[in-house]
């Protein structure tokens, strides 16, 4: 359950849970300042069953899976595809990011602007081996791209090429849809388990954020950038 949330941890936090875990008597009856591991994993499952006794995360009931299927149906959809061709503009060491978007912007108006010419364009343009088919990526299902680009690929309706580039971890994309099967919302039945896997993964996320942040309150830890405090705590 919390293998993730261990991983690059500060170490004055490590250092706290730690001392939280020989206080539970985790570390064999020995102080935290006695014990020495020969290698970090042996600590993380020090870390890990302390989390595992301390921290409790309710189950989702069928209620509240229900409710949250109910107000999030396009997350629950099967056989929908999109058809979609892009132009990558990749981020590279050479090339400083700002310079890379404003190139990019600049291919995306001209996309824009004459939507036809786009398969010469990423021809000319795209750093993606889909360059030599003019940008094409086929038939997309959910769950066959990087998050960032799936979430941006399936909002929405537009046909052509989208008004924004999109962002991903490989750099700036100008993207054209060509075509969209809705597909069919899946029953609640058939993806229960799969909703209450993803609400016990959110509740765990916030104990845990709140169970340490009551450590680093407690032991007056200064300059600890907690995971879970800005974003997702365990991923």
């Amino acid at each position: 359950m919390t293998a993730p949330v261990v991983n690059g941890l500060p170490l004055s936090l490590r250092e706290r849970l730690l001392e939280r875990a020989a206080e539970r008597g985790l570390m064999q009856g020995r102080a935290r300042d006695e014990v020495s591991f020969s290698d970090a994993g042996a600590e993380d499952e020090v870390i890990e069953r302390l989390l595992e006794l301390e921290v409790r995360t309710p189950e989702p009931n069928d209620e509240e899976c229900l409710r949250y299927y109910e107000l999030h149906p396009a997350q629950f959809r099967a056989g929908e595809l999109v058809e979609a061709s892009h132009i990558l503009f990749a981020l590279t060491p050479r090339v400083p990011p700002g310079a890379l978007r404003a190139r990019a912007a600049e291919v995306h108006e001209a996309a824009r602007r004459e939507p036809l010419r786009f398969a010469e364009l990423a021809r000319e343009y795209s750093n993606c081996p889909s360059a030599a088919h003019g940008g094409a990526l086929g038939q997309l299902a959910r769950g066959h791209s990087v998050p960032e680009f799936e979430r941006v690929l399936f909002a929405g309706e537009a046909l052509g090429v989208l008004p924004e580039l999109v962002d991903t971890r490989y750099g700036f994309h100008v993207v054209l849809v060509a075509r969209r099967v809705a597909g069919h919302t899946v029953l609640f039945d058939a993806v229960r388990e799969r909703v209450a896997a993803m609400l016990r993964q959110r509740s765990i996320e916030r104990a845990l954020a709140q169970y340490l942040q009551i450590l680093v309150g407690e032991s007056e830890l200064q300059g600890v950038d907690l995971p879970g405090a800005h974003g997702p705590l365990v991923r």
